[in-house]
């Protein structure tokens, strides 16, 4: 039996959006995983409590939802005209792995208030040299996806204002709003849509030949029309979580569409990179009542989408995604853009599982090929506890 003593690692758990997450600064990590690798990734699994075999984490800080089995890394900049350089890693729950593949646009709204409150922010930037109230523009790169996103952090007297009475569907009490405007958001270096057409014919095996619309925006998605699955778009968690043989067609649909759009090889190659791509189903607008009890009447949205993350519905929607949603919806013949009544728009309000949320983008034709300049969202975030976490010494 190991007798190793544990580890102190400095952190910080925080909620940014509907997620919550572990965040560390990179130079407070042990040295060894200061750098990609093995060590880092077994550091981040114990930290987060997995492989979990029970699917709880128990024996970490994860929440046993994709939602909140998540890490993030910060360190000063090495980008020009930057503050952040922001490291997302999404931790599996019940097996051993950490996948780097893409960002978490939720947690964005976090590592804005993390860099200020860490110093990775020059004092001189704060209104009235910490005595005053205004909003800090955080420049931060994505170093996932190498994209820069802009923070607008609200400060007061030198701090990060966490509280306020900004509303978000899906976070239960209200906080300070945090805008958060994603740049250039088409998910890498590629195009935006990979297979070069708005509209695919994706053949998944099992399931079918399905209408698809797959984009790089925010995080690589699959995006499909409910009713071509038997639903409606206004299903809640249960619906589909409870379902094995829904979600074993929704991960053979992402699976499919991963090879499709490029991001693996071989179809075997899905099971490892369970975070990109997302998958969507969209519908035209419906009312219904919320997770919460909420009524959301047909008047109040675009369109209704459900997503999917790490194998399971989501219980609202990922930022990341919302950005892949504003953008298609921006750019006419998409299925988004088709559900919310077609056309061209600039913003979209769309239903989820726990609410609605309006999002904004700014999408462009350029010789042949379509463009994103930017997507916009509000956000929350809060600081939920500070110090150490603690692994055993061996386990990384």
């Amino acid at each position: 039996m190991s007798q190793v003593p544990q580890v102190k690692i400095p952190a910080t758990y925080m909620r940014g959006g509907t997620s919550k997450g572990v965040f560390f600064r990179l130079e407070d990590l042990p040295e060894r995983a200061q750098i990609p690798g093995p060590a880092r990734d077994n550091l981040l699994l114990r930290v987060i409590g997995s492989p979990d075999p029970y699917g709880k984490q128990t024996d970490g800080m994860g929440g046993a939802t994709s939602s909140t089995s998540k890490t993030v890394i910060l360190s000063k900049s090495t980008q020009p005209d930057h503050d952040v350089d922001y490291l997302f890693g999404q931790v599996s729950i019940d097996k051993p792995f950490v996948d780097w593949s893409g960002n978490c646009g939720n947690l964005t709204a976090a590592v804005g208030a993390f860099a200020i409150s860490s110093g990775y922010v020059e004092k001189d930037r704060l209104p009235e040299n910490g005595t005053g109230s205004g909003t800090v523009i955080v420049r931060i790169w994505q170093a996932n996806i190498r994209k820069t996103i802009i923070a607008k952090v609200p400060v007061t007297n030198g701090e990060v204002q966490e509280t306020g009475d900004f509303e978000l569907d899906g976070v239960t009490f209200p906080a300070a709003e945090v805008q958060v405007e994603f740049i250039d958001p088409a998910d890498g270096e590629g195009a935006m849509f990979p297979t070069g057409n708005l509209v695919d014919d994706l053949e998944v095996p099992g399931v079918g030949t399905l209408k698809a619309t797959m984009i790089n925006a925010g995080i690589p998605t699959v995006f499909i029309n409910a009713d071509a699955v038997g639903y409606n778009g206004t299903e809640l968690q249960d619906a589909i979580n409870g379902n094995p043989e829904a979600l074993v067609m929704f991960e053979t649909i992402r699976a499919y569409g991963a090879l499709k759009m490029g991001l693996i090889q071989n179809i075997e190659e899905a099971a490892a990179r369970q975070h990109t791509p997302k998958v969507a189903f969209v519908a035209p607008p419906a009312g219904y009542s919320a997770s919460s009890g909420k009524a959301i009447a047909i008047d109040d949205i675009d369109l209704v989408v459900r997503a999917l993350s790490m194998g399971k519905l989501h219980h609202a929607m990922m930022g990341t995604a919302a950005v892949a949603i504003a953008t298609a919806a921006a750019i006419p013949g998409t299925l988004v853009n088709l559900a919310a009544g077609g056309g061209d728009r600039t913003s979209v309000t769309f239903g989820h599982p726990s609410g609605t949320l309006q999002v904004g983008a700014e999408a462009k034709e350029v010789d042949g090929q379509w463009t994103a300049k930017k997507a916009i969202m509000s956000r929350s975030a809060r600081v939920l506890m500070e110090g150490w976490v603690r692994i055993p010494g061996d386990s990384f």
